[in-house]
């Protein structure tokens, strides 16, 4: 078990991202040894090692031996995934874009979404359901946890009016993004909401977004059969 306040791998990794995202390390700038990043932020070398390791196979660092570690002039992108705005994205289709809001709730989240956003323990969040329609048919049924600590004022926001997939993306932009694909027999409400039979496959597309080290919203994304090979959820 990690020790109180003691950072992981990952933690590292997170920071040093930052860092290259905001430009304290900018394009062809070599790093601090591996050993003085573990004094600076209070960890053993070999947890820097590891972040180090992530961050070369995402392609935003290059390690040579006896060499050091430099920020790539030109990323090497290993996985791209831009979050669309679901209105643009219908309207690009020559559809026309309606969209529901189904439930909107503070709520402690399930074991499921804290293992998402990386917490050890529970805290409430803002809990969103939301239906996108085109052409009044169902086009992607969201399953959205938003943290309030990151994002406040989408507490103040009329969803019934505005998703919080287009508010996010206009006054939120993400420094990072973990997506999982993976594909499930529609049942119970994703089925009713989406207006399909019980047991047809359907694509989940599960998004996580973060601001530097902090996780802002998880999302599970149910595209409709027909529209699966073209939404990216």
């Amino acid at each position: 078990m990690t020790a109180p306040g003691r950072l992981t791998w990952t933690d590292i990794r997170n920071r040093i991202q930052s860092r290259i995202l905001n430009r304290t390390y900018a394009p062809g700038d070599r790093l601090p040894r591996d050993e003085d990043l573990a004094l600076e932020l209070g960890c053993a070398r070999a947890t820097v090692h590891r972040a180090m390791q992530d961050l070369a196979q995402s392609g935003l660092v290059e390690r040579k031996r006896k060499g050091g570690t430099h920020v790539r002039a030109h990323p090497v992108t290993r996985a791209t995934f831009d979050i669309p705005i679901t209105r643009r994205e219908v309207e690009q289709r020559g559809s026309r874009y309606g969209y529901q809001l189904v439930s909107r709730a503070i709520e402690a989240p399930p074991p499921s979404v804290m293992a998402r956003f990386g917490i050890p323990r529970s805290a409430p969040m803002l809990h969103v359901k939301a239906l996108h329609l085109a052409d009044n048919r169902p086009y992607i049924y969201e399953d959205r946890w938003i943290d309030t600590g990151s994002a406040p004022e989408i507490l103040e926001i009329d969803l019934t009016t505005q998703s919080a997939n287009e508010w996010l993306v206009h006054n939120k932009p993400y420094s990072r993004v973990d997506v999982r694909f993976y594909a499930i027999k529609a049942e119970g409400e994703i089925a009713s909401q989406l207006a399909i039979a019980s047991g047809e496959a359907l694509l989940i597309i599960e998004r996580t977004t973060w601001i530097g080290d902090r996780p802002i919203t998880t999302v599970q994304s149910a595209t409709a059969p027909g529209y699966q090979l073209a939404s990216q959820g």
